[in-house]
């Protein structure tokens, strides 16, 4: 699941110019993704390792990538 992640994030970067920050993925695609950290990892942390915020979405058939503009919470906190 990292390899398909990384290469999404790859053709979206080289098709649009910029890096991705967002994952979109169902929660068995969470699960795979998670059995691929150790037991460590949790959640935030695998996203800050990614620098990508996820939205889960059962009806996401399959994972995909995208770009917005999102509020920083460390940002929004000061």
């Amino acid at each position: 699941m990292l390899s398909f992640i990384y290469n999404l994030v790859s053709n979206f970067e080289s098709s649009h110019g910029i890096r991705p920050n967002l994952l979109y993925l169902n929660e068995d695609h969470l699960h795979h993704l998670s059995d691929e950290f150790s037991e460590e990892y949790d959640l935030f942390q695998i996203m800050n390792m990614l620098q990508m915020e996820f939205i889960i979405d059962n009806e996401t058939m399959h994972p995909h990538v995208a770009w917005t503009r999102i509020m920083n919470t460390k940002t929004a906190m000061c």
